[in-house]
């Protein structure tokens, strides 16, 4: 499809969507005459009441869609003095693919490059273009492969892609803006909805055969190995980067620490798994689509490239840091623009590993310590009155708690798990062990000397009356000081906390009205107005801006340990009455006509299921 038909299609599309809005405006001034000539006194009053607020909501989104503009530029500008070899190599594959080459180069911390341009009278001028090359790419990809990136990027400009971005970006925020504003009943909103449902077919098709275009100027430039290897890579990438961030920087983000060097350490990991990464190159690529995604299967991408006139080209092997001289250093100056520490504590990896670790650690102790204190009637607990427990015989009722479906004595004897965690946070706080950062496996626990440490057969014998005496004996002898371990949060928390699902308006104790938020470790309440209309946008708009974690910090929190007994008094909709290991209880009624948030209903209920039948045994 050409250009110029691309271009008329969405400035049509979209002032056919800004059209929609007059009509309705002119229908509705119209209705408010005849309302008016026909009707009169709080009847009239009423009805015009409805029409103008109806029609309102669809107006303000669009007039807000008028005026919206794209945000700022991120990531950091890298200039050519800074980068020579890349701008270079830019410069020269942009004459190649026949288009001007970006006015900046800018790093961003994803796995992903793009480019934009500001245009003008609706794309039909140039403007100022930008090239954004994820960091995580220059670290792990050749020259070759980031010449293929770099290519097809540049050919969303050849073939004059980017001069609809402007276009596309304000009928996007139209859509938005104007969609998010009408309820469930508008029907002034339902037009809209219907076309925005157009708009994001066609655009997407659109989008589609846009990089479809753009993986032909990357063979061509590049050649078809060097395409289909760096289309096989992003996966690669992609993978491995979500597994860094969740699995290395995610947990001690969440607890206050942060590492001190975020991109270079991804660098170092990828580096170091490389035979797992290869498993992963082994893969096919997925060749699953549907007609809402904006980019092709990326099997089908490589079959078209596949298919596409072999041209002979130097290879080029090197990694893609020799592009961008000082590379360590420019990760340090991207993460300075773009990582917000906030109040967390920058650690050297090896230090924010071992400080994650132990806090992670203290936190799963905390919650048997919590248990503890309230079986024994204790204000606060810690390892040695877990100890006294055993030595009293009672370890089966605790443990009962943390395996219900166990007797109390098979319980008992599991609990020798749990046990070998707080024997380790102990060893650690006695000074006798620390946790070892490792890219290549997860960190372990080690001695004074670096020598790893088991302590699983001491936590066998201190489950058990009759050898917890010797147990006793044995962490004397390596210096573990039992009484080093003690509760530090006597309350239960949602750090570590995951959102399964949101219920809006919900009613609390038959007056009160709140949004139920469902984690993993418990419901919080928020206090909401009586009104349900939008109660799905509010809530949305909460968990998109807070944490679980902060979450219940705030409001009310019911963390499913403090739950002692749970009654279903109806299933649809539900009506629940929670008891609390104090005494309190807490009764949650479904409401009719709250909004609905997918089927967070049905988790509701299954989740009250699960606690009562746990808690039955």
């Amino acid at each position: 499809m050409p250009t110029a038909l691309r271009a008329a299609i969405s400035v049509v599309m979209l002032a056919g969507f800004y059209l929609l809005g007059l009509a309705q405006l002119a229908l509705v001034g119209w209705l408010l005459y005849e309302i008016w000539t026909h009707l009169h006194g709080a009847g009239a009053a009423k009805l015009s009441w409805l029409l103008i607020a109806a029609v309102g909501a669809v107006l303000a989104g669009l007039w807000r869609a008028i005026r919206a503009k794209p945000g700022d530029p991120d990531g950091l500008l890298v200039s050519p003095e800074q980068a020579p070899e890349l701008w270079q190599q830019v410069r020269a594959l942009a004459a190649e693919v026949g288009t001007r080459a970006p006015d900046e180069i800018r790093l961003v911390p994803e796995v992903n490059a793009a480019v934009s341009e500001d245009t003008k009278l609706l794309g039909l001028v140039g403007g100022t273009r930008r090239l954004y090359i994820g960091m995580p790419l220059l670290q792990t990809f050749s020259v070759d492969q980031m010449r293929s990136v770099l290519a097809h990027e540049l050919g969303h400009y050849s073939g004059s892609h980017t001069r609809l971005s402007a276009v596309a970006y304000r009928g996007r925020v139209a859509m938005h803006e104007t969609l998010d504003r009408v309820g469930r009943w508008n029907v002034f909103g339902w037009v809209f909805k219907a076309y925005g449902w157009l708009y994001q077919l066609v655009s997407s098709a659109v989008a589609r055969r846009q990089e479809l275009e753009a993986d032909l100027a990357s063979v061509r430039v590049a050649g078809v190995d060097a395409a289909v290897s760096s289309m096989r890579e992003l996966p690669v990438v992609g993978a491995a980067w979500g597994f860094y961030m969740n699995r290395y920087i995610g947990y001690g983000w969440e607890l206050g620490y942060a590492p001190d060097d975020v991109f270079g350490g991804f660098s170092q990991l990828y580096r170091a798994r490389a035979d797992e990464l290869a498993e992963l190159r082994e893969q096919e690529p997925d060749d699953e689509t549907s007609r809402w995604d904006s980019h092709p299967a990326i099997g089908d991408r490589i079959a078209a490239m596949r298919a596409a006139p072999r041209t002979a080209h130097a290879v080029d092997g090197r990694p893609a840091t020799v592009l961008l001289p000082a590379v360590e250093a420019a990760g340090l100056a991207l993460q300075r623009e773009v990582v917000d520490f906030g109040s967390r504590t920058v650690l050297p990896w090896a230090d924010f590993t071992a400080a994650s670790m132990t806090l992670v650690a203290q936190n799963r102790a905390d919650r048997v310590f919590r248990s503890v204190a309230r079986l024994t009637g204790a204000p606060s607990a810690g390892l040695a009155e877990l100890f006294g427990l055993v030595q009293a015989g009672r370890l089966g009722e605790l443990a009962a708690e943390f395996f219900p479906e166990s007797t109390r004595r098979e319980a008992a004897a599991r609990f020798a798990g749990p046990m070998d965690d707080l024997i380790e946070l102990a060893a650690v706080r006695s000074g006798q062990a620390r946790w070892q950062h490792s890219w290549s496996a997860p960190a372990r626990l080690v001695d004074r000397d670096g020598e790893p440490v088991d302590f699983s057969e001491i936590a066998k014998l201190a489950v058990a009356p009759e050898t917890l005496d010797e147990a006793r004996r044995r962490l004397a002898e390596r210096g573990v000081q039992v009484e080093t371990v003690t509760v530090v949060q006597t309350r239960a928390t949602g750090q570590g906390a995951e959102v399964l699902g949101a219920m809006p308006n919900v009613k609390v104790d038959g007056a009160e009205h709140a949004d139920l938020i469902l984690l993993s470790k418990g419901f919080v309440l928020v206090p909401a107005p009586k009104s349900t209309d939008d109660g799905d946008k509010r809530v949305a708009a909460l968990l998109g801006a807070v944490s679980p974690a902060e979450l219940a910090a705030r409001y009310r929190y019911l963390p499913f340990e403090e739950i002692s007994t749970v009654r279903i008094d109806r299933e649809v909709p539900v009506n629940a009455t929670l008891t609390l290991h104090d005494g309190r209880t807490v009764g949650i009624q479904e409401r009719w006509t709250a909004d609905k948030m997918g089927k967070s209903d049905d988790l509701f209920r299954e989740m009250l299921t699960e606690l009562r039948d746990k808690r039955d045994r």
